[in-house]
């Protein structure tokens, strides 16, 4: 048995090196550079719009928050961003960014800024060809994703109808493995570890006490899931961001010099301390684009399956909420926590040679002990808690969506149980191994994915036209929001 899984580490070692390779790298970010030459650097152009769309919306327009019937299966737009960042902001936020800044230095941060700025457009593409190509299962509930559009979208395409069923069955079967990896067991074993260390909890009481928890959710749907997530997320996020913003204002008289560390680490205009730092350049570009891509996804289709599920009838609209989410998990959350480890005096900002024997989720920990003592790594670990738990029940959606495509409607109970019962399974067991594989998995979502947006990247460009030329130049045009209702229309004028 142990030489069984040796093989396997090695193998999967080598299989998520090459999917998490530069070429893969470069493939997503190339998909945002694209996406925002197409849609006329949108994230910029019209970020007022997409700004008084999104967050402004929430004060202004009733119909962003307004609950929909109990017996209809939408959910309003703002539950549909707090699914998807309950599921993107995770431990990838605080044990991510350390793990960014040990490997890379402080110029990792610099590149997991150009990833997010050109992942808004990724993020962006994905959610309005969610809601173009999204239909309505058997319980009335809107389906969407990947999955869907390399179907109906990339297989509409003369002689690509096979290939497109085929990337979209090997999307699901991703999903569905990665939601049981880095959506549940990977983060239920960060929730224990950290509670047991902190608090001296035993796993496997954490385990069965989360497995409550989240049974009571799950198995209730995507309305019990987004409601809990409308609450959780922005209480979970405030909280974490006023503790992080409380580290930096402390040491704000350092804020110059961790601005200059990152630019200057971004492209080596310091010398590199220790070896800590690697090759210098090459490993800030590699391990912020890595971070940077891991903390938001945008490219690897996750989030997208669930904002499909909005009230929302204009594609973009959707989009633009896919432009906040990338924002505010990466712009925001990650920077603060990128901002606190290097503002606590922890790196030697010169050099970017990290001062500690710690790393992952205790440097963060550290970092907020430099102002609040003790209590700072119990504040991480609540934040890891809360943070980990709403990942897994956002993921826990993705795979539904997936299990749905894969076996239909009625067998997404049986995904649900199982995926319940897997979280006691992660809480106590060694999961290094469970950890790499869905790295795997998760990376492999992302190529089916990207085939997708890239094939329909002249369809997103026109829907995108099309909603600017409507709602913010006011020209009279035919909506572009719906594929079934555009090919409905094309056949009955053929008839």
């Amino acid at each position: 048995m142990e030489q069984f899984l040796s093989t396997v580490e090695t193998v999967n070692g080598a299989v998520n090196g090459f999917v998490w390779g530069l070429p893969m790298l470069i493939l997503l970010v190339g998909t945002g550079i694209l996406m925002t030459i197409l849609t006329g650097v949108f994230q910029i152009s019209h970020i007022g719009h997409w700004w008084k769309s999104t967050i402004g919306g929430i004060f202004t327009d009733k119909h962003v928050t307004a609950h929909t019937a109990k017996e209809d299966r939408q959910i309003t737009q703002f539950q549909s961003l707090c699914t998807a960042l309950a599921a993107t902001i995770g431990t990838g936020n605080i044990a991510g960014v350390a793990a960014a800044i040990v490997s890379g230095g402080p110029g990792a941060i610099f590149w997991m800024w150009i990833v997010a700025f050109f992942g808004m457009m990724t993020n962006f593409s994905e959610n309005v060809l969610g809601i173009y190509y999204r239909r309505r299962n058997m319980h009335g509930e809107w389906s969407g994703g990947a999955m869907y559009y390399l179907r109906d979208g990339l297989g509409a395409k003369p002689g690509f109808k096979a290939v497109g069923a085929v990337l979209a069955v090997f999307f699901s079967i991703f999903c569905v493995l990665a939601s049981f990896g880095i959506g549940n067991m990977s983060q239920i074993n960060s929730i224990s570890a950290n509670m047991n260390s902190a608090f001296h909890v035993p796993p496997i009481v954490t385990g069965i006490a989360l497995m409550v928890f989240a049974g009571l959710v799950i198995v209730g749907g995507l309305k019990r899931i987004a409601t809990v997530t409308e609450t959780l997320v922005p209480f979970m996020a405030v909280i974490y961001i006023l503790g992080a913003l409380a580290v930096v204002i402390a040491n704000i008289g350092q804020a110059g010099a961790v601005f200059a560390s990152i630019i200057k680490g971004a492209f080596g205009l310091k010398a590199v301390g220790g070896g800590i730092v690697g090759s210098g350049v090459a490993m800030a570009v590699q391990w912020g684009m890595k971070r940077g891509v891991f903390s938001n996804e945008a490219g690897l289709g996750s989030s997208v399956m669930v904002h499909s599920s909005s009230n929302v009838r204009e594609p973009v609209i959707q989009g633009m909420w896919g432009i906040f989410e990338v924002f505010a998990d990466t712009i925001i959350v990650c920077t603060l926590t990128a901002f606190a480890v290097l503002s606590s005096g922890l790196v030697d900002l010169n050099t970017g040679e990290v001062l500690t024997e710690q790393v992952s989720t205790a440097l963060v920990a550290e970092a907020f002990s430099t102002l609040f003592g003790p209590a700072g790594a119990s504040f991480i670990a609540i934040a890891i808690l809360l943070f980990a738990f709403s990942t897994v029940l956002g993921w826990s959606q993705y795979g539904s969506k997936g299990f749905e495509y894969l076996f239909g409607t009625k067998a997404v109970k049986i995904y649900q149980v199982i995926f319940v019962i897997f979280i006691v399974v992660g809480a106590t067991m060694d999961l290094s191994l469970a950890w790499d594989l869905s790295d795997t998995f998760n990376g492999m979502m992302a190529i089916p994915n990207l085939v997708g947006v890239l094939a329909l990247s002249g369809t997103v460009m026109k829907i995108t036209k099309n909603y600017v030329d409507r709602k913010i130049k006011g020209k009279e045009v035919k909506p572009m929001l719906s594929a079934l209702e555009d090919i409905q229309e094309q056949h009955e004028k053929e008839i």
